[in-house]
């Protein structure tokens, strides 16, 4: 088994983006990883609502990007002072606590003690803190997994561009998003962004073994144009929202969503589902069948119950609580 790391030296949000998905395109031998930064740049969730968890025209008129990943999740602010990393794996060697031990061992150079909130974040243990939040992509042969370090970042531009909604807010119990997180240099003075990078380098190599380093320029260049061009679209980062008629909206244990249904003569034309759950897969499945569904409680919640998912049977007894 061959292990690599990668290492962007592009503070471009859609080029890393890009590069990111033609790694795990690409398939891999043993494990890779990747590190990479963004300049000032929000990043959603796959199945995020753009408009409801950025305050995209203020971010893009001080100079910022919006951007969207192809994994689940909730919506992060990325700056240089924020150090972000990817995991990939065949999905047979995947394992999430391997690979968050990177991250912790290399905090535990600095002093610092961290551990895993349960759902996607890594909390600093003193104060239970959050410093780092993680998504997952899966194929059917490749594992993918990426997280933020929040090292030195901005956090009155954090607190500034993204806006998360009340719901979501009152469910995880706190006030603002400022008061949930914390940069590690606050804890202790000497880490910034480079010793980071070699902490987790060092790291990796301890727990995976001897690892080559990537050569970006060997990769397949007009895929990553083709990539890059995707992941900076309107279209990909925007979306499409539908002129709907009634939004609804629900924070679960795995994950807020929200549904938005155009409907004609009582009868669902188009729907969009938005949601920061780790499942993007499934949040997917969801528009097809309601769609041609009669605006019916009980008729909404069949479908869903279709989809043999237990978190489809939540929405669906949700669904036929409201009683349309």
């Amino acid at each position: 088994m061959q292990n690599a790391v990668f290492l962007s030296k592009v503070n471009d949000p859609y080029y890393n983006l890009s590069l990111e998905t033609l790694l795990f395109e690409s398939g891999v031998e043993g494990c890779t990883l990747y590190l990479w930064q963004n300049q000032n740049t929000v990043v959603l969730g796959k199945n995020q609502n753009a408009w409801k968890e950025c305050r995209a025209s203020l971010l893009e008129q001080e100079g910022g990007l919006l951007a969207r990943r192809a994994s689940g999740g909730g919506a992060v602010f990325h700056d240089l002072g924020n150090l972000n990393f990817t995991f990939i794996v065949k999905r047979s060697e995947y394992d999430v606590m391997r690979q968050l031990s990177i991250i912790q061992q290399a905090c535990r150079r600095f002093g610092i003690e961290t551990e895993f909130s349960g759902r996607n974040d890594l909390l600093v243990s003193k104060n239970l803190a959050k410093f780092s939040g993680n998504a997952f992509r899966f194929s059917k042969d490749t594992a993918l997994h990426h997280g933020t370090v929040l090292v030195s970042a901005d956090l009155n531009k954090l607190g500034r561009y993204l806006a998360p909604s009340p719901e979501k807010l009152s469910a995880k119990g706190v006030e603002s998003v400022r008061q949930r997180v914390v940069n590690l240099c606050e804890l202790n003075p000497e880490i910034n962004v480079e010793n980071m990078k070699k902490a987790l380098l060092d790291a990796f190599i301890k727990n995976y073994g001897p690892s080559r380093v990537g050569q970006i320029a060997s990769l397949n260049q007009q895929r990553l144009e083709e990539l890059r061009t995707l992941y900076a679209s309107w279209q990909w980062r925007m979306g499409e929202t539908p002129s709907f008629d009634i939004a609804l909206e629900r924070r679960f244990e795995w994950g807020g969503v929200e549904l938005q249904l155009s409907l004609e003569r009582g009868i669902i034309v188009n729907s969009k589902v938005y949601s920061d759950a780790m499942d993007a897969e499934f949040i997917e499945r969801i528009p097809p069948v309601l769609l041609f569904s009669k605006f019916n409680s009980l008729e909404m919640a069949e479908r869903l119950k279709s989809l043999r998912h237990a978190e489809a049977n939540e929405l669906a007894a949700w669904i036929e609580e409201k009683g349309f």
